[in-house]
């Protein structure tokens, strides 16, 4: 079984589809990974298995999906952040199994979606993601789509860790065993590819901050979703070197760049 890490460096986002039905297999593994549930935070995340067909689910960006998973959580605190980190894990989860997804927030017929799965006045969707097998070749529409976006670009590691403060870069090499569950978080998806999170090592202490570049939105900040990805694969792959992991929320008080905020702290040990 391949580790979280190579799941992670291996998953690109899907945007083309081969049309085939999910297999009875596939379907019910799917349930299996939907019921999981999950985060941090403590805010529940539910999600919904959807026929593209049976609901009129559509979105431009795709080609060939036939299925799609959305979810919804209630507007409390942490909630972009718990969603986050749950619908990346399924994404992940997904892709160890052989199916593609991608995550939507603009590039859906949203009413459709939140219809569906009766998205209440208290309740957000912040995405939804087609699922399904992936087409053996990239649309002309995908491939556009990506280059626009710079989708396989990644900011240097000294750019987005730091050792103790802001000014002080981490490298590779100070990481330490940690070393993957930093590049892990390097490589994960966010939306416009602006990878806002910022992300302190203090001891047994992994700060992570947000560095907004979008604004809010009616969905909320969708760049704390974008933290929530962050945080599962830093999670996944520091559990997977033999650390023990807990999350806490308690602002260290380390001086902070302009429209740089925190988030979380993850704390590990062995």
């Amino acid at each position: 079984m391949d580790s979280a890490y190579h799941v992670i460096q291996r998953r690109k986002s899907t945007r083309t589809f081969d049309e085939r039905p999910l297999s009875a297999e596939d379907r019910h593994a799917l349930a299996v990974l939907l019921e999981k549930g999950g985060n941090p935070f403590g805010v529940p995340v539910e999600f919904h298995f959807l026929d593209a067909d049976k609901h009129s689910l559509k979105s431009p960006a795709l080609v060939g999906e036939k299925y799609y998973v959305a979810a919804k959580v209630e507007r409390v605190p942490n909630c972009e952040i718990a969603f986050g980190y749950e619908f990346e894990r399924f994404c992940l989860e997904a892709e160890a199994i052989g199916l593609g997804t991608v995550m939507l927030a603009a590039s859906l017929n949203r009413e459709a979606f939140e219809r569906a799965i009766e998205v209440s006045d208290s309740e957000v969707m912040p995405v939804a993601s087609p699922v399904g097998y992936p087409a053996a070749k990239r649309s002309m529409r995908e491939r556009a789509m990506r280059k626009a976006l710079g989708a396989d670009g990644r900011m240097p590691f000294g750019e987005l860790f730091f050792d103790g403060a802001f000014d002080m870069p981490l490298t590779p090499e100070s990481a330490g065993d940690l070393r993957q569950a930093f590049e892990a978080v390097r490589l994960a998806p966010s939306a416009g590819n602006k990878q806002p999170w910022r992300v302190v090592l203090e001891g047994e202490c992994v700060h992570f901050y947000e560095c907004r570049t979008i604004g809010e939105s009616p969905l909320g900040d969708i760049q704390k979703v974008d933290l929530g990805i962050a945080l599962v694969h830093f999670d996944l792959v520091a559990s997977e070197a033999g650390f023990e992991t807990s999350f806490e929320q308690g602002d260290p008080g380390i001086q902070l760049p302009d429209g740089v905020e925190y988030i979380a702290t993850c704390r590990v040990s062995r």
